[in-house]
């Protein structure tokens, strides 16, 4: 939260990493004038800046920058979809500034174009959807980059940039358009990079198809883990999957749904606190016994999701028990089993389930939700807390996210390493496996402690430090890195970060834009 200290605008850079860089100053802008204004005011200072779009980036360090000292730039005033006169199914383009949420572009798209939609998160529906992308974040239907292009950028320089054919001016019919542009693609170099402020961006939204149902895949036999990612690697490559499935284990299905199904038993069914927990995980041991679950989603008319329900079926039926879902299923189920809460405890499990699913089915549809945060937020204790409030709970949160590549039985040694290790620090590893392109899946895996507890900071802390180490030791790599390890992941004798230190030169020759942010963070010794 930002505060007024003599004047001078504050913001606490404490979050839920246990990571923190103190009070920092805090410049706000609300425009591109106001951002070339903070880049002019911090080259004659010698400030630092660190933009920041809505500064929930949760578990991978917030708004706290890798150095100390650094003036933090509040972006969220920049909420502004530019073009909102012009988006239609014709035009399918929306260009946003960074402080547009996922909340604001659901509930204009609702209001105003309802056969559209967009890649959403499963984080909460007030961050920033430009700032996800920009830091590669993975959406339900695939890898957020792609959904972007056309940036327009304040340099260090305190130039004006525009990529691709915006640069031709925004009233070209191509500005909003062709994504490529002509000559280099400059685009790439401010997704994780530190040359300047992205200060809007063309995203693509989608048509809402005829038909669209969530699949779910649950593994009978944990030993065909392997096999089983092969299978839904294979079903990605012919397109029968097209977006984004995901592959949690079962603590992760737990922390995505204790919260829900606790809530329906205690409201619903009278459950009293003292027997809440035991009911909870007996609702939750009937209808997920698996210990790795899949979710994704298959989208077209009703002959394209039919035939392709059917292939996935083929592909994996023997091995993995198959449900399909959407909206009126869910309705329908919860209409005939929450009257027999009461009687039939099948039912009642059912019904929480059902409760607690509702939220997440949304996400593959476009519509965004709280329920991850809540889950946090109930499992510390603080459930009335707003889900944008994170930060400010007892909730510790740190992700160790590799990249992997596409091979069933390489990942499962992965894996099954990574929670070693955890295991002996004393943490559960909470893990879901997103096959994101054809090629290549990422684990979405983190940590979950008490930051109330300075012995429960520190193990937590260490245990991610031996869990890169591991990783680094197979030959692999976060795909996004928290802002305490950058010094880590950044080697000063490495070629490409040595390229990438060169290039600051060209877009920010004095270092002020995000320094050590997925670059070194000062010149490396001739």
């Amino acid at each position: 939260m930002a505060k007024e200290e003599h004047g001078v605008a504050r913001r606490s850079s404490s979050n839920v990493t246990g990571w923190d860089r103190g009070d920092l100053d805090c410049w706000r802008a609300g425009s591109v004038d106001d951002v070339t204004a903070c880049v002019d005011r911090a080259r004659r200072e010698g400030r630092a800046l660190y933009p920041v779009s809505t500064g929930l980036n949760w578990g991978y360090g917030s708004a706290a920058p890798p150095r100390a000292g650094t003036v933090v730039l509040d972006l969220s005033g920049m909420n502004r979809i530019r073009n909102a006169m012009e988006i239609s199914e014709a035009n399918p383009v929306a260009v946003i500034e960074p402080g547009v949420t996922q909340r604001q572009l659901h509930d204009f798209l609702s209001q105003s174009c309802p056969g559209l939609s967009f890649n959403v998160t499963g984080s909460s529906v007030d961050t920033s959807i430009l700032g996800n992308a920009l830091d590669r974040g993975v959406g339900y239907l695939g890898p957020r980059r792609e959904d972007v292009f056309g940036l327009e950028v304040v340099t260090g320089r305190g130039e004006l940039l525009r990529t691709g054919f915006r640069r031709l001016g925004e009233d070209s019919p191509l500005a909003h358009a062709h994504p490529y542009g002509l000559g280099p693609m400059l685009d790439g170099l401010f997704f994780q990079g530190n040359y300047g402020i992205v200060t809007s961006a063309c995203l693509k939204l989608l048509p809402r198809p005829a038909r669209s149902v969530a699949v779910s895949l649950a593994l009978r036999d944990v030993s065909k883990l392997g096999e089983f990612l092969d299978g839904l690697a294979l079903l990605k490559r012919l397109g029968v999957m097209s977006g984004v499935t995901h592959v949690g284990n079962q603590a992760r299905t737990r922390a995505s749904m204790m919260s829900g199904i606790s809530e329906y038993l205690r409201i619903s069914c009278g459950v009293a606190e003292r027997d809440l927990a035991a009911e909870a995980d007996r609702a939750l041991a009937t209808v997920a016994p698996y210990e790795w679950t899949s979710l994704g989603g298959v989208a077209g008319s009703a002959a394209q999701v039919k035939a392709a329900i059917a292939e996935v079926r083929r592909v994996l039926g023997g091995i993995a028990k198959l449900t399909v879902v959407d909206d009126a299923k869910l309705a329908a189920g919860f209409r005939l089993l929450n009257p027999l809460r009461n009687l039939w405890p099948w039912a009642r499990a059912n019904a929480a389930a059902i409760s607690a699913i509702r939220p997440l089915q949304g996400l593959a549809d476009g519509r965004p939700t709280d329920a991850a945060i809540t889950n946090l937020l109930w499992r510390y204790g603080q459930p009335q807390l707003p889900a944008r409030e994170l930060d400010a709970s007892g909730c510790g949160l740190i992700f160790i996210n590799p990249a992997l590549p596409m091979a069933g039985g390489a990942v499962v040694k992965v894996v099954d390493a990574m929670k070693a290790v955890a295991a002996g620090f004393g943490h559960e590893l909470y893990v879901t496996l997103n096959i994101e392109t054809t090629t290549s899946l990422v684990a979405v895996a983190n940590l979950l402690f008490d930051r109330g507890d300075a012995a429960a900071v520190a193990n937590a802390r260490a245990c991610a430090r031996a869990l890169w180490e591991y990783l680094r030791s197979c030959g692999l790599e976060v795909y996004r890195a928290r802002a305490d390890m950058m010094e880590d992941v950044v080697d000063p004798q490495d070629s490409f970060w040595r390229t990438a230190w060169a290039l600051k030169s060209v877009f920010d020759p004095d270092n002020l834009i995000a320094p050590g942010r997925y670059n070194l963070a000062r010149a490396p010794d001739a």
